[in-house]
């Protein structure tokens, strides 16, 4: 039996298929990474606090056992509401407006800001509070 050879203009068609393909697929990482240090740099801007630290309170005090929370390991409570999207919602606890300095009130003494609240008094310090904001205002 003969052996069928590719044409040149076709070998090379697909290579530049697979150029073009490569090409978007590092294209779309690169555009994914920038918008992900975007959000935390505006969120670490507009709170105060830090991203880092944020996820690290949130894991400590244990948030995950009422909330689901994306990007904490283990946080996938159901008492509470899930905090995913905190950065693009209007309101928080209810209805309070969702700003950076509401939030992070909330989080040190929710309540006072709604008596009767679920939400327990964490006892948490200023700086805390705003780095979980910090880390909440990057999810959207």
């Amino acid at each position: 039996m003969a052996r069928r050879s590719v044409p040149p203009t076709l070998a090379w068609l697909a290579m530049l298929i697979g150029l073009a393909v490569l090409a978007a697929f590092i294209g779309g990482v690169t555009l994914y990474v920038e918008a992900r240090a975007r959000s935390r740099t505006q969120a670490q801007a507009i709170t105060g606090g830090h991203v880092d630290a944020g996820r690290t309170a949130i894991t400590r005090r244990g948030c995950g056992s009422c909330h689901d929370i994306p990007g904490i390991t283990g946080a996938s409570g159901m008492v509470g509401p899930p905090l995913s999207k905190m950065a693009t919602r209007r309101h928080i606890a209810g209805g309070l407006p969702n700003d950076p300095e509401t939030m992070i009130r909330w989080l040190m003494h929710p309540r006072q800001m709604r008596p009767g609240t679920a939400m327990p008094e964490q006892g948490l310090s200023e700086a805390e509070a705003r780095s979980i904001s910090a880390y909440l205002y990057t999810l959207d």
